[in-house]
């Protein structure tokens, strides 16, 4: 048997017994914490759907029973189901990535559907729509960053009087080619310059990861700047288990610890057949 099989049949309490002499697997958390908010990015889950044969209802009821209080990267169009069943939309969709507030000539349209989305969430008391800052297509960071406070200057305005968070995504450049934030500082700088409570940085740790940052440093220093959180398993963006090489449990330990109260939202692609064994034991991991 190897290694991944051992890990996939092992029961809960083998797997304690074993997480308690190897350094790299790491111990679940403790039931019944609910120090951190968690939700999921939903279309990781489209393939477990289907392979259940799940409605997005049924999805829904699911994740609730795990334990989730959200559902992340979800249109207005769904916000009535999810309120149905007492749950958020942790993280509008908006507009697309290449094409961003760093391109003075998106503005317009990009406004026009950041208001639509401020609405709908405020209309359900929904906290976050997300935004990006399109590809630099030889433009410098200096230039989009400019371009980028022009733009949310003319909406972050609007999001304050309708007390919703606009969070552009950190990503990475390596996967999502010539993506303009794609590093803490200029990020944390943005932030800074458009000097606003409800425009964060949508902090993605498998992104962060993925371009060798100092995760734990950076979110100890620049975590006022940071306004929703994702994982996902570096390599391979897959379960954040031990299979992987950071400790979620930890990690989460010192976001809770810098007073954070918005949502972590899992958005790795379950490896596994199962991938709603695998969402609960991601909620168990980062259930501090």
């Amino acid at each position: 048997m190897n290694r991944r099989t051992l890990l996939q049949t092992l029961s809960v309490g083998a797997f304690a017994a074993v997480a308690s002499t190897s350094p790299f697997l790491f111990a679940q958390a403790p039931k019944g914490k609910n120090k951190i908010h968690q939700s999921a990015s939903l279309w990781c889950y489209n393939n477990t759907m289907k392979k259940k044969n799940m409605s997005l209802e049924d999805f829904i009821v699911a994740a609730k029973e795990i334990g989730l209080e959200g559902l992340d990267l979800m249109g207005p169009d769904k916000f009535e189901l999810l309120a149905k069943h007492g749950m958020v939309c942790t993280m509008t969709q908006s507009t697309s990535i290449p094409d961003g507030f760093n391109t003075v000539a998106n503005h317009e349209n990009m406004i026009k559907v950041l208001t639509e989305r401020i609405d709908a969430n405020a209309r359900f008391g929904f906290p976050n729509v997300i935004t990006f800052s399109g590809n630099c297509r030889g433009m410098s960071r200096e230039e989009g960053l400019k371009n980028c406070v022009e733009g949310l200057k003319k909406i972050v305005g609007y999001a304050e009087q309708k007390k919703v968070t606009i969070c552009m995504e950190y990503l990475n450049s390596k996967g999502h080619k010539d993506y303009m934030c794609d590093n803490t500082q200029w990020a944390v700088e943005l932030v800074k310059q458009v000097g606003s409570e409800r425009f964060k940085i949508l902090y993605d740790i498998f992104h962060a990861d993925m371009m060798e940052e100092d995760v734990v440093g950076d979110i100890e220093k620049y975590y006022e700047c940071f306004g929703h959180y994702h994982t996902g398993g570096y390599p391979g963006r897959a379960e954040i288990d031990s299979r992987q090489k950071r400790d979620y449990r930890a990690l989460m330990e010192v976001i809770y610890k810098t007073g954070y109260a918005g949502y972590v939202a899992h958005e790795f692609v379950p490896h596994d057949e199962d991938g709603l064994k695998s969402l609960k034991t991601a909620f168990d991991i980062c259930n501090i």
